[in-house]
Parts: C-alpha cells; structure tokens; sequence
C-alpha cells in the first residue's frame, strides 16, 4: 500500500475498463477509485483519521492523489473531499464487515476458509482443472510463507502443478484477469516473481464466487463467469495437491478430471456416477471413462451404483476386483502402463537446462559488460607522435625528412603553412 501511495498503480492492479452509455469512457476514473478504496481500507486497518487521510491525498505529492488534486483544482476542496469522504466511508464498512488477520493463526483461518471455497467450486473443464491445481499449488506455499504474498516463478509453479510452463503461464494470465491473483512485482535475477493470492472476490461480482465458466470448442476458456447457487463440487484440495505432479496425472495420463475424480471420493468414499459427475465437476462421459480407467487399474472399485476408493489407492497401489486381476503397485507403474512415465523427470530437466542457459548467458554478458572499451580513433585534425619532431616540424616517418611548410601547433593540430594556405594533397 506505500507503494501503490507513492508511485500510483504501475501495474494496473486496480484498473477495469467501464463504458458508459452514450460513450463516455470513465475507465481512469473507476481505476483512481477503486485505488482511492483501498487505500483508504489500508488507512483505516492502520488507525488513521478522516482528516490525516484528506492531508495526505491533497496535500501530498503521492501519485495515488493526483485525481483528487485535480477534483481539487477543478471544482474546489469540498467537492474533492466529499469524494474521498465517500472512499473513506465504504472503507470503514468494508473493514467493520471482514474479520482482521492480526496473527499467524488469523491467517490460517482464512487460507482454510478461501480452501473451503476452492473445493466447493465447480472447476470445469481442462483449463478449469489448471486453474485448480494453480490455486492449490500456490496455497500451499502460501501456508508456508504465512501470508498472501508469496514468491514462486513460472517453472517452478509448472513443476508443482505437473505442467508444462506454458499451460502455467496461461493459467496465471486467466487467474489475473479474474482477479484471484495480483502480480505485486516480476522477480529479480536470482527470485521468482512476487504474487498475492486474493483470499475474496472481487467487489463487482455478485455475493456467489466468481469462477471460470466451461471450456468452449477446442478447450479454450470462455472468461470469467458467476458461480451459481446450488452447486454439489466438493473435494479434498489436499490430495490433489498430493498427487498433482505425479507422472500419472500427466495430460495424457489420468490428467487433470482423473484427479478431481479421486479427490471427490477421497473427501466423500461411496458415491454414484452422478454424484462423482457433480462433486468432480466432470461431464458424463468424463466420469464414466475416467472411472473406468480407474477400475482397470484397481484404484476403483464399485458396489452396486456406488464407487468406492480402494484402501491404498492414495498411494497408488490397486486392489484385485472382478474387473482388475492385474492391480497396480505404485504410482509409477501406473504412470508407466498409462504411457507417462519419465514425464516429470523430462520437465525438470528441461527446466534446468533452461536455468543454466540463462545464468550463463548473465556471466557472458556480464563480462562483455566489464570488458574494456575500444580507444577511439584520433581526430583527423590532430597530428600522430610518429609524424612530429621535438621541434615541432613535421617529418615523413618513413625517409625521416622534413615536410617543408608543414608544422604541428601547441594542442597537437596540424598547421600548413605552405602556398595557398592548405594542406597538400595525400
């Protein structure tokens, strides 16, 4: 927040794009207040009064006022501070409704409450399942660090999330665009980027989580959406994380709905294909292929209309069924018999190659940097020690003779003077 005081919104983490009828465009002045609103949030969490606030925005030389100053210079200080009264007052009701995260155990209070809502959230479709594993995958290191901001580069988050580094970074450009996630700066030679998971939703969307909506032809995402009401999606978040980056939930592997399948059943043993259908946010032909992959391989077995998990099938180990006579005995034989095996190990290699290209090419350029610069080229006007004796006479350096008419004056310039007052011709 001193940052965004001092040098304004640089990365536009607080501008959205609003056209009003008639073609009035009001894009900067919903970014200065939605600016203005959270700076007024962060005021009022730090004890400040209405009047320090006003001081600061118009007496300041902050660029997070410069659109109050100019409401100021336009239509007078009243008009300028009933606006930033107004920011200050929703800012207090804002404050008053949310629960304060003072302590270490505030915080994980809220990471459990912002889980609550991921598992219960229908992620559909491929890019869906991505998202999922993203917010996942950055929880957890959340939970580490014991704060929102946390640092993770795109390779690495790839790595945790059991992707490739493309699918993450897209996955972060759809996350950003939907507000669950704010880039607070781009890293530094030897860290990753800096990031803030955002534990609610955005103030314009409707009290229903905002999640992405089902993927159209191709699996491409069809943008931010609205939850709706009534929705049966529930897994356990802390398999998925668990199992994520196995070789066996590669893209081509059990992928992204086999997971959501087994952490469905994880958090709920004992359900039918509808149910799975639901909890896993899944289709129907999803549901029914993905469980019966499972069922070949053990993990799966069924009672009747109920699906049931088998005792080890967290740890990749099947059960012998009437459909399975040939189980599997760890996740590796089962990324092996899916045709995954060695996916993970190829990523992190490749990663790795790409890191140490990069570090070699800073010391090469970081050397070419340091190197010594070339001596620039004497000006023509000025005469070679080679071609002046001690008494200033000009002498060809090859015969050793003096050039008649020909001298070399105090600052080391040439001086002709011969007929017709220039220099003879080479």
């Amino acid at each position: 927040m001193h940052k965004l005081l001092v040098l304004g919104d640089r990365d536009a983490a607080y501008a959205a794009g609003n056209l009003q009828r008639g073609g009035k465009n009001t894009a900067a002045s919903d970014h200065a207040w939605a600016m203005t609103r959270a700076l007024a949030a962060d005021a009022v969490r730090a004890g400040w009064s209405l009047p320090s606030f006003l001081q600061v925005m118009l007496d300041g030389p902050y660029k997070a006022g410069q659109h109050a100053r100019t409401l100021q210079h336009r239509h007078g200080y009243d008009k300028a501070a009933a606006w930033l009264r107004r920011a200050w007052d929703g800012a207090q009701q804002y404050v008053r409704s949310t629960d304060p995260i003072s302590t270490r155990q505030d915080f994980h209070a809220a990471l459990a409450a912002l889980r609550a809502r991921i598992e219960c959230t229908p992620w559909k479709g491929v890019a869906g399942k991505t998202d999922m594993r993203n917010l996942i995958a950055r929880m957890e290191i959340c939970a580490r660090a014991g704060s929102w901001d946390h640092a993770v580069s795109e390779r690495d988050l790839a790595e945790r999330m059991g992707c490739s580094r493309t699918t993450a970074h897209n996955s972060n450009q759809r996350l950003l665009q939907g507000k669950f996630l704010r880039r607070l700066d781009s890293g530094s030679p030897t860290d990753g980027a800096r990031w803030m998971l955002i534990s609610r939703p955005p103030s314009t969307a409707s009290h229903h989580w905002a999640t992405p909506e089902g993927p159209e032809a191709g699996g491409a995402m069809s943008g931010p959406g609205v939850r709706q009401p009534g929705t049966s999606a529930d897994i356990d978040s802390r398999t998925a994380a668990q199992l994520m980056h196995l070789d066996a939930f590669a893209h081509h592997g059990l992928g992204g709905s086999g997971l959501t399948v087994l952490a469905a059943l994880a958090e709920r043993d004992g359900q039918s294909r509808a149910e799975i259908q639901a909890s896993a946010s899944v289709s129907r032909a999803t549901a029914y292929r993905q469980l019966e992959k499972l069922k070949t391989l053990g993990l799966v077995h069924h009672e009747g209309e109920l699906y049931h998990l088998s005792p080890t099938a967290l740890e990749g180990i099947g059960t012998p069924t009437q459909d399975c006579d040939n189980p599997v005995a760890g996740w590796p034989e089962t990324a092996k018999r899916l045709g995954t095996a060695g996916t993970g190990q190829r990523r992190r290699r490749r990663h790795e190659a790409q890191r140490s290209h990069w570090r070699r090419e800073q010391v090469r350029l970081a050397e070419r940097r340091r190197a010594p610069q070339q001596a620039p080229l004497p000006h023509p006007a000025v005469a070679p020690a080679r071609y002046v004796r001690a008494d200033g006479c000009a002498i060809d350096p090859t015969t050793g003779e003096v050039v008649i008419g020909l001298y070399v004056a105090s600052d080391g310039r040439w001086i002709w003077d011969g007929p017709g007052g220039a220099l003879p011709a080479a």
